[in-house]
C-alpha cells in the first residue's frame, strides 16, 4: 500500500511515518519500491505502525518502543519481560497525577484568595505573581 493508504489506516501523518522510517522503527527495502520509486508498504509495516501508536499512547518513548518492537520480533515480549517497563510507566503516571493534583489545588486556592466576583479590577495576581498561590 502507498503512504496515503497507510495514513488512512493508522491515523498517523505522512511526516510521522517518514520520521519512524528515518529512525529505523520501520523499513522499506529497495525491492518494495514501485518502478516510479514510490514506496510500497506491507501489512507487516502497517501492524508495526499500529503497535508503535499503541505503545506511544501508553506513554512509551520511541527508544522504549524500539526495544519492545525488538522483543516482539524475537518473540520475547512476554508479560514477564515487559512487566517492569509497564510498572515504570505506571509509576510515572502516578507521579504526573500527583503533580497535576497539586497544581489543581494551587489554582483552586489561588482563585479563592484573590479572584472573588467583587474583587479589584486589576490584573489577576495568580497570573502575574508567584506570591498569590
Amino acid at each position: 500500500m502507498l503512504i496515503g493508504a497507510l495514513v488512512a489506516r493508522t491515523g498517523l501523518s505522512r511526516d510521522t511515518i517518514r520520521f519512524y522510517e528515518k529512525e529505523g522503527l520501520i523499513s522499506v527495502t529497495r525491492k518494495e519500491r514501485r518502478n516510479n520509486n514510490y514506496k510500497e508498504y506491507s501489512e507487516a509495516v502497517l501492524e508495526r505502525l499500529l503497535t508503535i501508536k499503541r505503545l506511544k499512547n501508553f506513554g512509551f518513548t520511541l527508544k522504549e518502543s524500539a526495544e519492545v518492537l525488538s522483543m516482539i520480533e524475537t518473540n520475547e515480549a512476554t508479560c514477564d519481560n515487559v512487566r517492569e517497563m509497564i510498572h515504570r510507566k505506571i509509576g510515572l503516571l502516578d507521579a504526573r497525577i500527583k503533580d497535576m493534583l497539586v497544581l489543581r489545588n494551587q489554582l483552586i486556592n489561588g482563585v479563592k484568595k484573590c479572584c472573588s466576583p467583587s474583587g479589584p479590577r486589576e490584573n489577576c495576581r495568580i497570573i502575574i505573581s508567584d506570591n498569590s498561590l
